[in-house]
């Protein structure tokens, strides 16, 4: 009964714990060395499910951000050649560095001028943007500022047009890197009638043209281009 007593206390005290001698019995070595055996957790079924549902929700979250990377860098345009030429229906950001009086957004009107303060109008279709930060700056020096930090900047483009078989017509903002395929695609795409093969555009230097060339889907679209869809007889 002693025995029987003592294995009872052991096992109570350390519970999940075996003992040599509760395994023993009352084999009489009183004497004999006690040791602790704790036995290694077991892995579960339920274990490795889980570990699998985790590795699934990086997946998951790791394509979802490469996806989100993917539009983001689609939604972002394309930087302005800076080779581009204002024109009438441009919409330019002029910013003096500390001098918010000296800066604006202005529509640059059909005779190509814009209203500056303190210099009055100032001709600017036709020029670059490094061309019109360099006459704004060298307008400014000397009379009113010592070194003006000038930066220039399109915000809207002028509009390029597209006629004939799409199904909204009309004119529509440039953007760089605008095809005829993305233009066609503003305009709400073609009718039915439309022919691919049949597509002109007139450029906006040669606004006084009857007939424009034939262009492709992939082809380049200015600002102030006309695009003709023609209409296809089969």
């Amino acid at each position: 009964m002693a025995a029987m007593r003592k294995r009872f206390v052991s096992s109570s005290r350390h519970p999940g714990v075996r003992r040599d001698d509760d395994c023993c019995g009352d084999s009489g070595h009183t004497g004999a060395r006690r040791s602790l055996a704790i036995e290694p957790p077991r892995a579960t079924v339920t274990d490795g499910f889980f570990s699998v549902i985790g590795m699934a929700r990086w997946l998951v979250l790791w394509f979802a951000l490469f996806a989100c990377g993917a539009c983001f860098a689609q939604d972002v345009p394309s930087a302005v050649d800076k080779n581009y030429r204002l024109g009438a229906g441009d919409h330019v950001d002029i910013a003096v560095f500390g001098e918010k009086d000296l800066s604006l957004v202005a529509r640059i009107g059909d005779n190509g001028r814009i209203s500056y303060p303190f210099l009055g109008e100032m001709l600017v279709a036709g020029l670059t943007l490094d061309a019109l930060e360099k006459r704004v700056r060298d307008a400014l020096a000397g009379d009113y500022l010592v070194d003006p930090k000038v930066t220039v900047s399109v915000t809207e483009y002028r509009p390029f047009f597209i006629n004939g078989q799409v199904r909204n017509p009309g004119s529509y903002p440039f953007q760089p890197g605008m095809t005829v395929r993305k233009a066609v695609s503003l305009a709400g795409g073609l009718t039915e009638r439309a022919s691919e093969r049949k597509i002109t555009l007139i450029p906006e230097s040669q606004k006084g043209a009857k007939k424009g060339r034939g262009v492709a889907m992939d082809d380049s679209v200015g600002p102030g281009d006309i695009i003709t869809v023609e209409e296809s007889f089969f």
